[in-house]
């Protein structure tokens, strides 16, 4: 076994004979440190989030918040996090601390810890900035009119509230923790944490962990873990663990041989061209949001509606599309996306379409001996898109539906037309039928209506403990309805402007 070692609130601490399957929850916990909690084990709940230090910008640091229930232990091997232990002690508290204190958002405290981490690493964020308030918020601008200082969902300090999305309090405290959150200035000089900012975020390190017969494996290279996967062929592939994290905690299941691909450099570019745009696979999404920066609407809509923030920072497209699940977010709106998957091999590498790359339940065209390398999206990009959603809770659940729809519409005519959808069958599928009513036809709601009975048909949907078949027949065919609402008034707006 290889020195492994990660540093825990600026101590190192070794790994050694700790099982591979283990989690970092259960390695901090069992280490003494046991601010952070299990409430769910499954990354929905953010009581064990912790601060992980990731590659920041110019070179620098920035202070991540994770869910420690899902990563495994080994996955940090040779990287740096931060737990709730280290912001601050009883007589040291930390500002985020003193603030959570202040204001009474710690109810019965079991989640405290996690909002903490979560607030902390909002409190660092390098592009946070206050609204500018004007010299006299209370009676409003020089013309009379009000002069709000935050919008809803950000104070008046820069916090964003959906950096606590992933966490969430059982005795509904959540008041008095945005009024915490609100209140926080910005970091001292000499914080030793904002200080770290400054250096650099850890490097990786090729990991090769045997414990009690079962082996993790981080390769240097693209080249050796194509190798590994060719030699072994049952090797399971983990980048953000988000979706295997789960299966170990919930299902108790344990893999012989873990090979673990998320800090690959070949898995991790990000590029815009005239044509397409690529997208490495084991780019978290948070990464892929921000390095996007909007420039592809259709994602940037879905973005906040995956999970949370938390599982977000972890989370990948490859991830995504690897586990072939029929209700992952991100495969309706590559489909609608017209994208495809670059899959990589001993052998060289192959491009197939994602319309068909799902051959059954869990099931797709990707062999044993393969990884997907990256996601391209052809461009230009479709003039009308929209990502639609039906789950229970707004943010941070798990689809009954989504429907990604991507359109071209000139002179009230649909020249092109691509659907996406998950949720209804037994995997992501193209609505080609309602795809092909709509193309060449004028954007009415004739024919929107029409289309709509055909969307209604599409996919096989089954009734489960999310939504029932008939449900999910009906919010097919209103979704059409709904984006057809949605252009009619956005042209109406236009209209007016102009």
């Amino acid at each position: 076994m290889t020195d492994t070692a990660v540093t825990v609130n600026g101590e190192r601490r070794a790994l050694a004979g700790v099982p591979t399957h283990t989690t970092a929850l259960d390695w901090l916990r069992d280490g003494g440190l046991s601010g952070s909690k299990e409430g769910c084990a499954e990354g929905e709940c953010g009581a064990c989030a912790m601060l992980l230090a990731t590659p920041g910008p110019d070179g620098g640091t920035a202070w991540t918040p994770v869910n420690a229930c899902l990563v495994p232990v080994y996955a940090l091997d040779g990287q740096e996090v931060v737990t709730a232990e280290g912001l601050g002690g009883v007589e040291d508290l930390h500002p985020v601390q003193e603030k959570l204190a202040e204001a009474g958002g710690s109810q019965c405290g079991y989640c405290t810890p996690g909002f903490a981490c979560s607030m902390a690493a909002e409190y660092y964020r390098a592009d946070r900035t206050p609204v500018a308030e004007s010299a006299d918020a209370s009676t409003g601008s020089a013309t009379g009119e009000p002069c709000p200082v935050h919008d809803p969902e950000h104070g008046p300090n820069g916090f964003d509230l959906h950096a606590l999305s992933g966490n969430l309090c059982r005795c509904t405290g959540y008041r008095p923790i945005r009024d915490a959150a609100y209140a926080l200035g910005a970091p001292e000089a000499d914080d030793p944490l904002q200080q770290r900012l400054a250096e650099p975020a850890p490097a990786p390190v090729p990991t090769d962990a045997v414990v009690d017969g079962a082996r993790f494996i981080r390769p240097a290279t693209l080249a050796e873990a194509l190798r590994i996967l060719h030699d072994e062929p049952d090797a399971l592939l983990v980048a953000g663990s988000t979706d295997w994290g789960v299966e170990v905690n919930i299902r108790g299941r344990r893999a012989p041989l873990v090979v673990a691909i998320e800090q690959l450099d070949e898995l991790r570019a990000l590029t815009v061209g005239d044509t397409v745009v690529e997208i490495g696979a084991a780019l978290s999404l948070s990464e892929v949001e921000k390095g996007l920066g909007g420039r592809i609407p259709l994602l940037a809509e879905l973005f906040p509606q995956f999970a949370s923030r938390l599982i977000r920072n972890r989370g990948t497209f490859g991830g995504n599309l690897g586990t072939g699940s029929p209700i992952g977010d991100t495969p309706p709106a590559l489909l609608a996306l017209r994208a495809s998957v670059v899959l990589a091999s001993v052998s060289g590498e192959r491009e197939v379409d994602l319309a068909e790359y799902f051959t059954g339940y869990r099931q797709t065209v990707k062999r044993p001996d393969e990884l997907i390398k990256t996601i391209r999206i052809p461009l230009p990009l479709a003039t009308t898109t929209a990502f639609h959603k039906i789950a229970k809770r707004r943010f941070d659940d798990i689809s009954s539906v989504a429907v990604a729809f991507a359109l071209d519409i000139e002179d009230g005519i649909v020249t092109a037309a691509t659907i996406g959808l998950g949720g209804v069958a037994a995997t992501p599928l193209r609505a080609r039928a309602t795809e092909a009513a709509l193309v060449g036809s004028p954007w009415h709601i004739d024919t929107v209506r029409a289309a709509a009975e055909i969307l209604r048909g599409e996919g096989t949907p089954m009734s489960d403990h999310r939504a029932s078949a008939e449900y999910r027949s009906l919010m097919l065919n209103t979704a059409l309805l709904k984006l057809h609402s949605a252009t009619a008034n956005q042209n109406d707006k236009k209209e007016v402007s102009a």
